[in-house]
This record gives structure tokens, C-alpha cells and sequence, in this order.
């Protein structure tokens, strides 16, 4: 890559005059997380620079590109990873080595004097062309629930095939498949909890039909609430004690600061009397509950709990039909929850509570321990767009043509790194699966186990069609971006003027 030219323009200001500058940092981060794509993919070892030098060993492309510091301007602005991330929840490594691989053939196009926007045009055409072949291949079973599932599980077992835990995907993928199922078409993903509790084995992680809350019932609290009613809230219950923050308290005698606490006490004992009044036996509060309302709530049979979690107390509110409450003037205008038990149960040596039976049927909680329309995974799907691709440049007039094949060469570079990464010979099984693919209603794919071409479907090896979608425009999408960028410039801080 030609060396980039930096020129001043003003005080402390430079301009780097080359188009290339501006693909070297999306390149570059392509080549660091390409090695672990796909179920034989290498791990990497990220040192924390902070207090304690925490050390994490993840294969996760979101995981590594969060902990980077990345100061190329075009780089950062391309973080397409966590886009991917945030939208399907997988897929991270794939959409960045595809846009990492896409600006590497725009670069050699760009040397032979096209322009910019003559690729960025062929790029388009050439992705729209690659959905519209996944979508004449996605297969869509949502009307025979039993195939349903069995695409959801191949889906799931698929994903945690590069993931540490796939020695117990068949454990972790019925987990996840059980929760899921139980939305019953929603995609609200707050209806499921997820617990970590350390101890046990993986396999002991398990999926409870309910609401677990990681805290534990006080001394002297009832231990076992049926038809429980519930009032979340988010209010201070420590006003028991005389508060002082700068300011200071004359008295004659210790009787006037008795006097003083006395009122504070009152105070507090009305404010729990107004939640008593709601008519309710459980009562879950954001902060903490001090000694005496935490006795008043107990005389009064009422399970008191504090200092839950904001996360949790949302979850709970939303998954018992309630609202999370901080004035308790007009009980008719606060929302109660309500669920058919609350107990106390234990994980391990942990105490935690139990909400069973809660409003939103479809709520569950997946304690660990220690989508409709699928694809066919092991690098078909790239195959799949590939061929559609070339077909397409062949017919397409002019300098288009051009990066329409430019996209297709990236787009087997997918497949190539999962067999690289294998340690298999990728030319060989790529070249295998070109011919495979020109046979009418073929199913092949890399299979890293036996380091051959395999059936795909018969291997139950399945992608999401979501998840390739998102990858492909969204690789597209930052890969034009940065091919429409020129110049970085980078600037000094404002410097300001001294006042007289």
C-alpha cells in the first residue's frame, strides 16, 4: 500500500491526502479477529492496561473489538461490530472480516483508476443480488412447530460451536431454544432472566419457569407468600436516622435529639402505613430498607425486600404486571404485581427468591452455573450469494462489472477462513465447493470435523437468515463509507484565547 502523504493545512492542523489511509485501520482490525471465525477458530488473550491487569481469553469478535483502542479515524467510525451485536446478537467476527475484505479488493480496484463511487455503485447492486439469493434459499418452518424447534436447536448448536461452551451445546441450546419458545412469538427479551452462580458443573445450569431474584429474605421476614401482591418501588426507606450533611444541630440537652429522632420515626412509620394501605403482602424496594420500617413491614406479615438491582426491579415489575412506584399518596393510581408464590429456594449455597406463577406467562429465568427463517451453515450461504454474484457481473455492462466480482472474491474469503483457521487446505475445499455449488439443489459446506465437503442439511449445521442478512448489508454499508472518504484530517484542540 502506497505510503500516505500528511500535509499541513493551518496551525496544528493535517490533512492525510490518500484514499488508502482510510481503509488501513478497518484492514487491519479484519486480519486481528479473522483467525477466530468459525468452531476451530483461536482464542485471544486481552490484558487489561487498569488497576488489577484482568486477564480474559475469548474467541467473541464483539468482546475483542470493545477492548480496543482503535485511533484510526475510519476504523472507529466503521464499528460496525457492535451494531451487529446489538441488532441480532451474532455474527460479530463475520461482518467485519466481510467488510474488512471487501475495501481490500476496493483497494485493488482503486489502483487500476476506478473510481470511488463506480464501486460503491457495483457493491450495491452486487449485495442486493447476494440477498435476493439467501432469500430464494431460506426455508421458513413457523406452521409445523415440531420442525420449528428442531431449526431452532440446529440454529443454536450451530452459534455455540465457536463458543466455549461448545463441549454442552446440546445442554445450552435446549436452554436457550426452552426460553425462547416460551415468548410465544414475542421478541421482548426482558421476559428472561439470566443468573450466573458460580460453583457446580456447566451441566448443572438449568431454565426455571418463573422469575428468580438474586436476593435473599430478612430475619424475621416471612419466608412463603401465596397470591402474593406486589409493590415495586423506587424510594428512600433510611429516613429512621437523623441525616446531617454540613450542617449543624444546637440542643439543650439529649433529650431534644431524642425528640428529633422521635419525628423521624413518625415520619417513617406514616410513609410505611401508606404502603401497608395498598393492600399488599410483598413489598420490593431499589434502596436500601433500614432497621425499623424493615420491623414495621414484618409485625405487619409483609415480606420486605431491599436493594435489589434497577435491572431487576424492572424485569420484575414488567414480568408480574406491576409498576415501579415512588409516591404512595393515592394507592388506586399505583399498579400492583402479582404472581401465585413466593419462596425462598437455594442454587448452590446461595439463598435467592422465587416468583412462580407471575402475570406474563412467558417469563423464565436461565440459571448458569460454573428467529423463524433458517439457512444452511458451514460456508453455503456465501457460496450460495457468490454464484448469484458472478452470474450477475457477467451480465452487467462497464466498470461495474468489475466490483461486482471484486464483492464475490470477498465473499469467499468466508469460507476460506473457516478452513484456514481449521488448518485445512482451503483452496482445495473451496474449489471443491464451487463445483459442488453448479449442481441444482446442493447442500455443501465446509465440515471442520472431518476436513472434508459435507451435506449440510444432513449435518444439521444451521445459520439464522437474520444474522447473515445483517452481516452482509451491514459489512456493505460500512465498506462504502469508508470508500467515500478522501482525506482524514486531524485537528488541534480549540486553543482558547487568554482574557483580559
Amino acid at each position: 500500500m502506497k505510503q500516505a502523504k500528511r500535509k499541513e493545512s493551518g496551525p496544528g492542523c493535517y490533512i492525510v491526502a490518500n484514499a488508502y489511509a482510510s481503509f488501513i485501520g478497518a484492514m487491519a482490525i479484519a486480519d486481528l479477529v479473522k483467525t477466530t471465525l468459525g468452531p476451530k477458530g483461536m482464542d485471544k488473550i486481552l490484558q487489561s492496561t487498569g488497576r488489577g491487569h484482568e486477564v480474559t481469553v475469548t474467541n467473541d469478535g464483539a468482546t475483542i473489538l470493545k477492548s480496543l483502542h482503535i485511533d484510526n479515524a475510519a476504523a472507529k467510525e466503521s464499528d460496525i461490530s457492535k451494531v451487529q451485536d446489538d441488532e441480532v446478537g451474532d455474527g460479530t467476527t463475520s461482518v467485519v472480516v466481510l467488510a474488512g475484505e471487501l475495501l481490500r479488493e476496493a483497494e485493488k480496484l482503486v489502483n487500476a483508476k476506478i473510481h470511488p463511487m463506480t464501486i460503491i455503485s457495483g457493491f450495491r447492486m452486487a449485495s442486493e443480488c447476494a440477498r435476493s439469493a439467501l432469500l430464494k434459499k431460506v426455508v421458513d418452518n413457523k406452521a409445523d412447530s415440531e420442525k420449528f424447534k428442531s431449526d431452532l436447536m440446529k440454529i443454536a448448536m450451530t452459534t455455540l460451536s465457536s463458543k466455549i461452551l461448545s463441549q454442552d451445546k446440546e445442554h445450552f441450546g435446549k436452554l436457550a431454544v426452552d426460553a425462547v419458545l416460551r415468548l410465544k412469538g414475542s421478541t421482548n427479551l426482558e421476559s428472561i432472566q439470566i443468573i450466573k452462580k458460580p460453583g457446580g458443573s456447566l451441566k448443572d445450569s438449568f431454565l426455571d419457569e418463573g422469575f428468580i431474584l438474586d436476593k435473599k429474605i430478612g430475619i424475621g421476614q416471612p419466608k412463603r407468600i401465596e397470591n402474593a401482591k406486589i409493590l415495586v418501588a423506587n424510594t428512600a426507606m433510611d429516613t429512621d436516622k437523623v441525616k446531617i450533611y454540613g450542617a449543624r444541630v444546637r440542643v439543650d440537652s439529649m433529650s431534644r435529639v431524642a425528640e428529633i429522632e422521635g419525628a423521624e420515626k413518625d415520619k417513617m412509620r406514616e410513609k410505611v402505613q401508606k404502603i401497608i394501605a395498598h393492600g399488599i403482602n410483598c413489598f420490593v424496594n431499589r434502596q436500601l430498607i433500614y432497621n425499623f420500617p424493615e420491623e414495621l413491614f414484618a409485625d405487619a406479615g409483609i415480606l420486605a425486600i431491599e436493594h435489589a438491582d434497577f435491572d431487576g426491579i424492572e424485569r420484575l415489575a414488567l414480568v408480574t404486571g406491576g409498576e415501579i412506584a415512588s409516591t404512595f399518596d393515592n394507592p388506586e393510581s399505583v399498579k400492583l404485581g402479582h404472581c401465585k408464590l413466593i419462596e425462598e429456594i437455594m442454587i448452590g449455597e446461595d439463598k435467592l427468591i422465587h416468583f412462580s406463577g407471575v402475570d406474563l406467562g412467558q417469563a423464565c429465568t436461565i440459571v448458569l452455573r460454573g428467529a423463524s427463517r433458517v439457512l444452511l451453515g458451514g460456508g453455503w450461504p456465501e457460496m450460495i450469494m457468490a454464484k448469484e454474484v458472478d452470474e450477475l457481473a457477467k451480465k452487467t455492462p462497464g466498470k461495474k462489472s468489475h466490483a461486482i466480482e471484486a464483492f464475490s472474491r470477498a465473499l469467499l474469503t468466508i469460507p476460506t477462513i473457516i478452513a484456514d483457521n481449521a488448518g485445512l487446505d482451503s483452496a482445495e475445499l473451496v474449489a471443491q465447493l464451487r463445483a459442488e455449488h453448479h449442481k441444482e439443489g446442493c447442500n455443501a459446506g465446509i465440515d471442520v470435523i472431518t476436513g472434508t465437503v459435507g451435506n449440510m442439511a444432513e449435518l444439521g449445521i444451521s445459520e439464522a437468515f437474520k444474522v447473515k442478512q445483517a452481516v452482509l448489508l451491514s459489512a456493505t454499508e460500512a465498506a462504502e463509507m469508508i470508500l467515500r472518504v478522501d482525506e482524514i484530517i486531524t485537528c488541534a484542540p480549540r486553543r482558547r484565547e487568554d482574557r483580559m
